[in-house]
């Protein structure tokens, strides 16, 4: 089973829209749940709690042997199911590779989350406004400001708009399902294990390397999309949102992530990074954009619209650029 490009334009573009619609369904299981229970299962193998006469070097070692199993059963149970299914009708294998590539991207289910922390923030109601942000951020949450929940909000959405949309869509157009899953599974690897603290640190070494491997084009890709987007819609600047990645995004510990967060504090003219706590300990993430005005629960809506302009745009380019091809 190899899909041309133009096949592959398609795919992409119905998967997108798949998701626009039906988002993150609660069944059948999502295949990111299935990744993350293999996750699981490999770290309680490889990482036996107890265990502290394992070298920086040993867990280094196992924690690449938990990174290759994962994305090879992931991209390889994907590259199976496509394959049986295209071998029953070349439509079931379209179909099939659409369903999947659309549970790699999570636009609708990244602009639910925010809202759920946008919603009570307008209501008044700041405990659940802290109590959904903290769903979406690793942070300390309990004791957050309205506009620390909202900058939580902000920064999630910038920086998933790599994670959840412009690098599995990269990834499909290149390989279709199986690649797009293998970038998923590497995501998640990321999200469990690729923490810089004393459990992960050697373990999840790997894991965090190949995710920062994988989202370096795509993260680049997004900058100059959330421009273009501030460029298309009223109020923002695109300018400054491009003055803002030059000047910010470098400070960011992460070599992607600083790329939309900054791009959106400058086209929505505030500031974004602070302090932030984690297991009460306070650390101070890098600031980026200058702050014009205080940051709102407004903010957090703008950025959706960002999101959406981005995933528009790139949804134009797939259709117009298989129509011209065809």
């Amino acid at each position: 089973m190899i899909y041309s490009f133009q096949e592959l334009l398609w795919l992409c573009a119905a998967a997108i829209v798949i998701d626009l619609i039906v988002g993150d369904p609660k069944w059948p299981t999502h295949p990111v749940i299935l990744i993350g229970r293999l996750v699981k299962r490999l770290e309680r193998l490889l990482r036996p709690e107890g265990r502290r006469d394992i070298s920086p070097a040993g867990m280094k070692l196992r924690g690449a042997v938990l990174t290759l199993v994962t994305i090879a059963v992931s991209a390889g149970a994907m590259w199976a199911i496509v394959t049986a299914a295209d071998a029953v009708h070349p439509w079931a294998g379209y179909a099939v590779s659409a369903w999947f590539i659309s549970t790699t991207i999570a636009v609708k289910g990244l602009k639910d989350a925010a809202m759920l922390v946008y919603v009570p923030l307008v209501q008044g109601d700041l405990e659940q406004a802290r109590k959904y942000a903290g769903y979406i951020v690793s942070r300390d949450t309990h004791d957050l400001s309205g506009k620390e929940a909202a900058r939580a909000a902000v920064e999630t959405v910038a920086e998933n708009t790599v994670d959840a949309f412009v690098s599995p869509i990269f990834f499909a157009l290149i390989g279709g399902a199986p690649l797009a899953m293998l970038y998923r599974s590497a995501n998640t690897l990321d999200s469990m294990v690729g923490y810089r603290n004393e459990a992960y640190l050697h373990f999840g070494w790997c894991s965090a390397r190949l995710d920062d491997a994988l989202n370096f084009i795509p993260a680049r890709m997004t900058g100059l999309l959330l421009i273009a987007t501030a460029g298309l819609m009223p109020g923002l600047r695109a300018g400054r949102g491009w003055r803002a990645w030059r000047s910010f995004a470098k400070r960011h510990p992460s070599p992607n992530s600083g790329i939309p967060e900054s791009v959106v504090a400058g086209a929505l003219g505030i500031e974004l990074g602070g302090v932030n706590r984690y297991f009460g300990a306070e650390s101070e993430r890098a600031r980026m954009g200058w702050p014009e005005r205080e940051l709102s629960a407004a903010d957090i809506k703008a950025t959706i619209r960002m999101l959406y302009g981005a995933c528009v745009l790139i949804l134009t380019g797939l259709v117009a650029a298989r129509l011209w091809i065809g």
